[in-house]
């Protein structure tokens, strides 16, 4: 940290800390439809990351086609929402074709969906080709907003925060306030005495693997906003996911919220001062050290089985 007045060591934690909030909205975006399959369900979903490209890849056939009729400026938000309802329908299909034969058996679940991970990545570069890919972003998604003269905010990296914020709201909305989400907790806590009481335990097993798969689509519309996208761009994050959810809890929204932000900052603070590689060893140390004392995350929740 020699040659840094104490000013502009100021400014690049702030705007570190900003890199990182980015990192955390994304990784957020992720887990949280992580969180409610593995956290609610059980099932290892191996396929997550792709779930999250077939949303980035929806969202630059949306730019493609807005292009050609004048309407760059409005179709992000449209995007957005076509996103998450291709994935969940994705979701629901991959749920009725194949999750719904693998549930108890979560070494199967896991390799079954690392297969359906390796063919969505085929069909991907076979549509796409190899090459990553770009939207085209509306002018009112960039630029940037100066709070000072040496901070410089990007506005695409406001606008992933905000909805970062409003998805985990509704997310938190659903599962504890309506009734759909009633019936979800219920199902997780006691499958049982659910399905005793007259909940239809595989269609709220299928609505909830389909929900999760929607938000990571709405992830991979916010991630074209800070990156370009590949066919393998949602596997480079699911490692990073997975250690988000185990890291925060796997049953716990709260614990994965908390757990996103830690290990976001973390990672990109360290990174200005030492090698991206490096962060990232102190960072999973650091989350294993914690595991080994608290192997069941930062926050349980107890779960009747």
């Amino acid at each position: 940290m020699d040659g840094y007045t104490a000013s502009e060591l100021m400014s690049i934690v702030a705007m570190q800390g900003f890199a990182g909030i980015s990192l955390f909205s994304v990784l957020l975006l992720m887990a949280l439809g992580l969180a409610i399959i593995f956290g609610q369900m059980g099932v290892i979903n191996m396929a997550h990351g792709e779930f999250m490209t077939i949303g980035a890849y929806t969202t630059f056939l949306m730019s493609t086609m807005a292009g050609e009729f004048g309407l760059v400026d409005y179709y992000f938000p449209v995007a957005i929402i076509v996103s998450f309802l291709i994935a969940f329908g994705a979701g629901y299909l991959t749920e009725w074709a194949l999750i719904r034969h693998l549930y108890a058996r979560p070494l199967d679940t896991l390799l079954a969906t690392w297969g359906l991970s390796l063919m969505l990545q085929q069909v991907f570069r076979t549509v796409f080709g190899a090459r990553e890919v770009s939207p085209t972003m509306p002018d009112w998604l960039q630029g940037s907003w100066q709070p000072t003269d040496t901070i410089d905010i990007p506005i695409n990296g406001l606008f992933v925060l905000g909805l970062t914020v409003l998805l985990t709201f509704a997310v938190l909305y659903y599962l504890y306030k309506s009734r759909s989400g009633v019936k979800m907790r219920a199902t997780t806590q006691n499958r049982m005495m659910a399905g005793a009481v007259g909940i239809n335990t595989k269609k709220v097993d299928r609505f909830t693997f389909a929900l999760g798969c929607g938000i990571a689509g709405v992830a991979g519309a916010a991630f074209t906003t800070i990156a370009s996208t590949g066919p393998t761009t949602g596997s480079l994050y699911i490692v990073d996911t997975f250690m988000v959810v185990v890291f925060g809890g796997a049953a716990s929204l709260f614990g994965t919220i908390a757990s996103a932000f830690a290990i976001a900052e973390a990672q990109s603070i360290m990174e200005f001062f030492m090698s991206g590689s490096m962060a990232k060893v102190l960072t999973l140390l650091f989350v294993v050290g914690v595991l080994m004392i608290r192997p069941e995350g930062l926050f349980s929740v107890k779960v009747r089985k």
